[in-house]
C-alpha cells in the first residue's frame, strides 16, 4: 500500500482541524495505507527565510530535516485545511513552501473545514493552484467539512455517519492517483 502524508494547517488555540486529519487518517489506516500526519505544533518551523534545500549540508532545523525525510518516501499528499478570510492558514502555507522537489509528481487531495456551513471550499480552491505549482496537482474530489465542530469527536470519530459515506469516493479516487503517479514514477519523471 501507499505511504501517505497528511498535512494540517492550523495551530490555533481550539483548533478543530485535527479532528478531520484524525477520521481521515483513520479511514486511510483501515486501508492498510501507511500514514504520516505534519501538523505544525509539533513540527514548529520557522518563518520561511529560505527554503530547505538551501540549508548547508546538516545545517537545516531538526523539524526541516524529518519533514523532508517523510515528504522524499510519501507517495502522496493530503492536505486538511481551515479557511481563514477567504483562504488557507499562514502555518500550513509556510510548511509548504519550505519544501519542493519532495511533493515533485505525486498527487494531492484537499480536504476542507470550517465552522460555518460552506466547509472551507474558497480556501480549497486557492491551494488547488498552490499545490499544483508545487509539483503535486490534486485529485478533482474535495472533502469539504462543514460545521466542524458537530463533525467528528476528538478521536476522529464522525458524529453524523455519512461522513462515513461522503468519504469513500475521495478515498477511492486518491487511491488510484497513487497508483497511477507511482507507476508513472517507475518510468521516470520529466526531471
Amino acid at each position: 500500500m501507499a505511504k501517505i502524508a497528511i498535512l494540517l494547517g492550523s495551530v490555533r488555540e481550539g483548533r478543530q482541524g485535527i479532528k478531520a486529519a484524525r477520521f481521515i487518517k483513520n479511514k486511510f489506516e483501515e486501508r492498510k495505507h501507511e500514514i504520516f500526519l505534519a501538523d505544525p505544533l509539533k513540527y514548529k518551523l520557522p518563518l520561511l527565510e529560505k527554503k530547505y534545500a538551501k540549508y548547508e549540508e546538516d545545517k537545516a532545523p531538526e523539524a526541516m530535516k524529518k519533514l523532508s525525510k517523510e515528504f522524499k518516501e510519501a507517495d502522496g499528499f493530503i492536505i486538511v485545511t481551515a479557511e481563514y478570510n477567504h483562504g488557507p492558514p499562514a502555518a500550513l502555507k509556510n510548511m509548504l513552501d519550505h519544501f519542493a522537489q519532495e511533493y515533485f509528481f505525486k498527487p494531492s487531495a484537499i480536504s476542507s473545514y470550517t465552522t460555518g456551513s460552506f466547509g472551507g471550499v474558497r480556501a480549497a480552491i486557492q491551494l488547488r493552484s498552490i499545490l499544483a505549482e508545487l509539483g503535486m496537482p490534486t485529485i478533482p474530489t474535495m472533502f469539504p467539512v462543514p460545521k466542524i465542530k458537530e463533525a467528528f469527536d476528538e478521536d476522529g470519530n464522525p458524529l453524523d455517519e455519512n461522513y462515513n459515506r461522503r468519504i469513500e469516493k475521495f478515498v477511492k479516487e486518491f487511491e488510484w492517483y497513487l497508483e497511477a503517479f507511482a507507476n508513472q514514477r517507475k518510468k521516470g519523471t520529466p526531471y
